[in-house]
């Protein structure tokens, strides 16, 4: 690609600078300059910027290396007082590479519009490619099946939001684009506890407290170590066992010496009350 640079050393006669055509990041730019002499070059980028002598009448040549950032280019030639400038534009060149956000890597099942995915479409220079090309997402669900999707890029960014599957475990999206794929992993876990109950059974002077199997009202089972509250309420007051769910269940014991009421509870959700020394 020729630019042409008309500079005089010794006539009054401005440089004249004509813009090239259309450059794509990473392609190097070769100047004719016309004239006899030297004169002083510059290149003003969006990230740089050249100084150079250069000799009237010999070919200049500007290194890929200098034009990798798309964008707006200036060049100007001065010889003595005289000077010129032109500008022209670095576009991205060929989609190259992928940046891929899955978010968030955990999220409770069957959940609206839970999981975003995003893609970010860059030429082989890090530049986004502004140019509209098309996404395939493919969804890898827990159960073995797959589904695919094809999303256009908007000024680069190609995205969508899909809801949590109704089943528990590792959610795989992978995006594509002609060679090039990024996959992302998320963790479905089980939603809020659903039908949470307890039974009470006395060992001695103490009552042992013991859920049923805890599970989200999709039968996916709560993970061990969550949290599960037990609360008795008697005439001394009131205390509380935080005890981890272990294999589907939470057990906690108190020394229940008269009437009282026991409540259970995991997170937001509020399970049976028992009451002690009177009608359950």
């Amino acid at each position: 690609m020729l630019l042409t640079v008309m500079a005089s050393y010794v006539w009054a006669q401005d440089p004249v600078l004509k813009a090239p055509g259309a450059v794509s990041a990473g392609q190097s730019v070769k100047l004719a300059v016309q004239g006899h002499g030297s004169a002083t070059f510059y290149l003003v980028g969006p990230d740089r910027v050249l100084k150079r002598k250069i000799s009237l009448g010999e070919e200049i040549e500007i290194a890929a290396e200098d034009l990798k950032t798309a964008g707006k280019y200036e060049a100007i030639a001065c010889n003595g007082g005289n000077c010129s400038n032109t500008q022209f534009n670095v576009l991205p060149s060929q989609p190259a590479q992928l940046i891929f956000f899955l978010h968030p890597s955990r999220v409770p099942v069957s959940s609206g519009n839970a999981v975003n995915a995003t893609a970010l479409v860059l030429d082989r220079e890090k530049n986004v490619v502004w140019s509209s090309a098309n996404v395939n997402f493919k969804i890898d669900l827990p159960d073995g099946s797959s589904s695919t999707r094809a999303v256009p890029t908007t000024r680069g960014i190609a995205s969508f939001a899909m809801d949590s599957r109704s089943r528990q475990g590792k959610v795989q999206v992978t995006a594509s684009l002609d060679d090039v794929s990024e996959p992302r992993v998320i963790q479905q876990v089980a939603a809020e506890a659903c039908g949470l109950r307890m039974t009470a059974a006395p060992t001695g002077r103490f009552m042992t407290f013991q859920t049923d199997p805890i599970r989200d009202c999709g039968g996916n089972p709560l993970p061990d170590g969550t949290i599960v509250s037990f609360t008795k309420t008697d005439s001394t007051g009131r205390s509380t066992v935080d005890s981890p769910i272990k294999k589907d269940r939470a057990v906690a014991r108190f020394e229940v010496t008269g009437p009282a009421k026991v409540s259970v509870a995991c997170g937001v959700v509020v399970g049976n009350e028992l009451s002690l020394g009177g009608a359950r």
